[in-house]
């Protein structure tokens, strides 16, 4: 299989353009809900690709405005290529998405969904058992953990979700990225956050929950609310057997529109199955 089979073409795409600014980054992320952006720049010969901006550069250069000075280079590859090898350079990379490029011309984007969506419909291999592929270490939070909290545990992590566990350390749900933004309020142009934050008494409080509770996420700035984990958690988790193929794991991964699945044994939680490690299969 190709990546011209999987990709999202160009014409189905939403670019920013040279020049540009922050916000036009920030409306398309918000808008559409992804992570990152293809940066493109008008020429008299046409459309050149330039990079891409994702969430982590606004996050991580908050004071930059330009978007030329927000956008990287990432690896990129071409309409031709076996998908398979596509997946090699999402894997070794820790790229999410693929610019897929002839020359200067941006001709689509191949994500990590668009190869899990064809291990699913059975299009490449998808037979390897997911105990095998499963990632053994799982980044977990606590019931009652203020949200601001476990956001930034996630973040230190450098994974988009958390296992939430109860006293008895029985998984009760799962808290992602999404959960997360969907309660986030922009706060941008004030120059306090009120109430929100845990006062001296709180259980939670310590010296730099401020920080915690008012930092960069995918806007300038943005202020969460301080209810438990358990109040923004998933809590009706699908998990997945060590038993159950690749493939049937990407299509419960598809239909219910996540990135990853709690691996189980005997009802103990004994690992995570992230798409990427679909990915790692092949």
């Amino acid at each position: 299989m190709n990546v011209a089979d999987a990709m999202t073409p160009r014409s189905e795409l939403v670019v920013v353009e040279i020049p540009g600014t922050r916000d036009d980054v920030l409306e398309y992320i918000q808008d559409h809900g992804f992570s990152s952006v293809p940066v493109v720049k008008g020429t008299e010969g046409g459309e050149v690709y330039r990079g891409l901006v994702s969430r982590d550069d606004l996050i991580d250069h908050p004071d930059e405005d330009q978007l030329a000075m927000l956008m990287r280079e990432v690896p990129t590859t071409g309409a031709d290529a076996d998908i398979r090898a596509a997946a090699a350079v999402m894997v070794a990379e820790n790229a999410r998405r693929l610019p897929v490029v002839d020359g200067d011309a941006l001709e689509g984007i191949l994500t990590v969904t668009d190869v899990v969506r064809a291990i699913a419909r059975g299009d490449v291999d998808g037979d390897a058992a997911v105990g095998d592929l499963a990632t053994r270490e799982v980044n977990a939070t606590h019931v009652d953990t203020p949200l601001p909290v476990a956001e930034r545990e996630i973040g230190l992590s450098a994974v988009p979700y958390a296992v939430v566990l109860d006293d008895d350390a029985t998984m009760a749900g799962i808290l992602t990225e999404v959960d997360v933004l969907e309660v986030a309020r922009v706060v941008e142009g004030e120059e306090g956050t009120g109430d929100s934050f845990a006062d001296q008494d709180d259980d939670w409080a310590w010296e730099g929950i401020k920080a915690v509770g008012n930092r960069y996420l995918p806007t300038r700035n943005v202020e969460l609310p301080l209810g438990p984990t358990s109040e923004f958690m998933t809590a009706d988790v699908v998990t997945v057997s060590g038993r159950r193929t690749a493939a049937e794991t990407a299509r419960e991964m598809i239909s219910n529109d996540v990135e990853q699945i709690p691996l189980v044994s005997g009802g103990e939680l004994v690992g995570i199955v992230r798409d990427v490690d679909l990915l790692e299969g092949l």
